[in-house]
C-alpha cells in the first residue's frame, strides 16, 4: 500500500487539505503533516531560530508550528513510519500561477519533497477572492495525477505545479502540460495610517496582469484546462550560460 504524505500552507484544518485527504485515501495510507496555522506566501523558508513542535491531533494527522517546508522535512525524516511514495501539497484556495510560484508555500512544500528525492506535486484551485471553492473537483484531478505518478514516477529533480479551474467537473476541458507564465501586479502595496498618524504598508491585492501566450499556465487555466507545469530544481538559465561561456 503506498504511503502518501499530505501538507499545505493554509493550516492543518484547511478544507482543501481535508478534501485532498479524502480523495487520495483510496490510493493508500495518507498521513497529514501540515502547519498549525496559515503560512501563505511563506515560500521555501525554514525555521532555524527556535525549536519546532509536532502535535498529533488525530490518527495520521500532525500539526507543526512551522512552515510548509519544515513540515515536509520533519514529516519525512521524523514523523512518518517510513519514506513516503508521494508528497502532495494543497489544495490551495487560489491560484499559484506565473510569478506566484516564487512566493508560494504550497509549491515550496512540493519542492522540498523533490529535494528529498520523493515524487511530489502541488495543487491549487484557481478561485477568485470570495468565490466558493470547488475542492472536490480539484481533489478528483489530484487523485488521477497521483495514480499516474505512483505508477510511473516523475522526471528526475522535477515537481509538478497543478492549477485547476474553479469550475464544475463537466466544464473542465481536460489537462495540458504548460510552461510557467508571468503574473505581475500593479498597486500591490497598500499605504495605510494608524490612529496616531503613523504610516504603514500592507502587501497584497493589486491589479494582476497575465501572460498572453497560449502555452502558459495562466492562459491554459483561463480557457478551462487543468494546467500541469513541470518545475525543475536546477534554476540555471542554460541558454544564458552557454552564451556567456562563448563570449
Amino acid at each position: 500500500m503506498p504511503l502518501i504524505m499530505l501538507t499545505n500552507d493554509d493550516g492543518v484544518n484547511a478544507p482543501g487539505l481535508l478534501a485532498l485527504a479524502e480523495a487520495l485515501g483510496v490510493l493508500g495510507r495518507v498521513v497529514i503533516v501540515a502547519p498549525d496555522r496559515d503560512n501563505s506566501a511563506a515560500s521555501h523558508s525554514l525555521t532555524m531560530r527556535r525549536p519546532l513542535h509536532v502535535k498529533e491531533i488525530a490518527v495520521d494527522t500532525y500539526a507543526i508550528d512551522g512552515t510548509p517546508a519544515d513540515c515536509v522535512m520533519i514529516g519525512v525524516n521524523k514523523v512518518l513510519p517510513s519514506r513516503p511514495d508521494l508528497v502532495v501539497s494543497g489544495i490551495n484556495p487560489g491560484p499559484n500561477l506565473g510569478d506566484d510560484i516564487n512566493y508560494s508555500g504550497t509549491v515550496s512544500a512540493a519542492r522540498e519533497g523533490t529535494l528529498l528525492a520523493i515524487p511530489s506535486f502541488a495543487v491549487s484551485l484557481v478561485a477568485a477572492n470570495g468565490e466558493e471553492c470547488r475542492y472536490p473537483v480539484a481533489a478528483a484531478q489530484a487523485r488521477i495525477l497521483a495514480t499516474e505518478v505512483l505508477e510511473r514516477g516523475l522526471p528526475a529533480n522535477t515537481l509538478f505545479n497543478v492549477n485547476v479551474p474553479n469550475r464544475p467537473a463537466a466544464e473542465i476541458l481536460g489537462r495540458r502540460y504548460t510552461r510557467q507564465g508571468r503574473r505581475l501586479y500593479d498597486n500591490a502595496i497598500q499605504e495605510t495610517f494608524d490612529p496616531w498618524g503613523r504610516r504603514h504598508y500592507w502587501i497584497g491585492g493589486g491589479t494582476p496582469h497575465w501572460s498572453e501566450e497560449p502555452d502558459t499556465d495562466v492562459q491554459t487555466v483561463l480557457v478551462g484546462y487543468v494546467s500541469i507545469t513541470p518545475l525543475h530544481l536546477d534554476m540555471t538559465n542554460h541558454w544564458a550560460l552557454r552564451e556567456l561561456q562563448n563570449d
